[in-house]
């Protein structure tokens, strides 16, 4: 257990860099001269290198093991990271945000898989709701370093820099024997959408709404000259209310027709973009919508996952995880690239307006889907508290070695 715990403290650490990453590069383009096509492609490229990540990650892995991917990964986002401020060019940022989302998604996976395979299957659930709980806390709590960073300078990055490579200290003096590797089974391109078409939409549109979230809000924010502690608990709140929604909405949606769940997150999602534009700008009122806002948003992902568990093959869950991710990620890519674009002509407001468009698509495919197709029996397996970054590997308890 003590092992386990080092790793959730590490990655937990590393997620508060990233956090704190996330938010600081999104106001420092806000300041920097890029052109908007540039500045779009700077945010979106995280990930872009994240979905790469989800695809490839898994391999090395297989070929090097758990700790010295963890290195690879680690040092790779510290690099880039240090890079960042040592030239303020789009191209080089372009190419930094890519390489430390690449480094991102292979951190996450070798936590999770390490996880998932040191785990026995009666304390998994508990185990992994303990990693993320810690990963959403950190997340938020990388967001309240905004408030006193100079977002202008080197010191952020050497920061952040600093905690990947404590990361990496953690799990690089860990005495614990890293998992073997059981290899996946493929999954054909094509299955995943022709059985459960609405569990790939409700990834895309996930990966729709947080990329354009994530990226360009508090790029706004700080054009509108709003104090940076007010942007800094703004997204703290929202990452809270994304951890706060997770066991109720999974709760309900083992409850009821998941279909039907999907319906009521995109809806509210849709309803409270739309009163953040219209309805008067309170404190009181912009923090409860951001409670919200974050909560339907981060709830939708592990819906259409828990879905898509019901209809695929317990065989290919893993390779349909992995699937997934990779979708969330093309859809985060495009929804900050098409988000910035929006934002240069409509200001905001299109940001919100696309984001409530893009969530009423998925109200519209669901409900179709609920009204067309039959419901589906839930799997007798729990909800899970989930953020798109499980584990794209197979793992045995047993730790039986790879077949050659």
């Amino acid at each position: 257990m003590a092992a386990i715990s080092t790793l959730i403290i590490a990655i937990s650490i590393f997620q508060l860099a990233n956090g704190f990453f996330g938010t600081l590069v999104s106001l420092r383009v806000s300041v920097e001269e890029f052109s908007v096509p540039l500045g779009g492609l700077v945010l979106s490229f995280y990930y872009v290198g994240y979905t790469v990540g989800a695809v490839r990650c898994g391999r090395i892995i297989e070929r090097i093991g758990h700790i010295r991917a963890f290195a690879v990964f680690a040092g790779l986002t510290a690099s880039a990271v240090a890079a960042m401020p040592a030239a303020v060019s789009a191209i080089l940022w372009i190419i930094a945000r890519a390489a430390i989302g690449f480094g991102a998604a292979g951190l996450f996976i070798t936590a999770e898989s390490w996880l998932n395979a040191k785990t026995e299957p009666k304390n998994r659930g508990k185990v992994f709701s303990i990693y993320m709980v810690g990963t959403f806390a950190a997340l938020g709590a990388g967001q309240l370093l905004v408030s006193g960073a100079e977002i202008t300078s080197f010191r952020p990055f050497n920061l952040i820099a600093i905690l990947c490579a404590l990361a990496l200290c953690m799990v690089c003096t860990t005495r614990a024997e890293p998992p073997l590797i059981v290899r996946t089974e493929h999954l054909p391109y094509g299955l995943l959408s022709r059985t459960a078409p609405l569990a790939v939409i409700s990834c895309i549109v996930a990966g729709f709404l947080s990329g354009a979230f994530y990226t360009l809000v508090p790029a706004w924010m700080q054009g509108e000259g709003i104090d940076r502690s007010a942007i800094a608990m703004f997204m703290f709140i929202t990452v809270m209310g994304g951890l706060m929604f997770q066991v109720p909405v999974g709760v309900l949606s083992d409850r009821l027709d998941r279909r039907l769940v999907l319906v009521l997150l995109a809806m509210g999602f849709a309803i409270v973009a739309v009163a953040i534009i219209n309805l008067p700008h309170y404190r009181s009122f912009i923090y409860t919508a951001a409670l919200f806002l974050g909560g339907f948003m981060s709830t939708i992902y592990p819906v259409g996952v828990a879905h898509s568990h019901d209809l695929m093959p317990d065989e290919q869950i893993v390779a349909v995880s992995g699937r997934l991710i990779l979708l969330h990620g093309t859809g985060a890519s495009l929804g900050s690239l098409i988000g910035s674009v929006l934002m240069r002509s409509f200001d905001i407001d299109g940001v919100f307006y696309f984001m409530a468009a893009i969530a009423a698509v998925l109200v519209i495919v669901a409900t179709y889907r609920c009204f067309k197709v039959k419901e589906i029996p839930h799997e007798p397996r729990p909800f899970d508290v989930l953020s798109p970054q499980a584990a794209s590997l197979s793992h045995s308890y047993k730790e039986q070695p790879v077949e050659k």
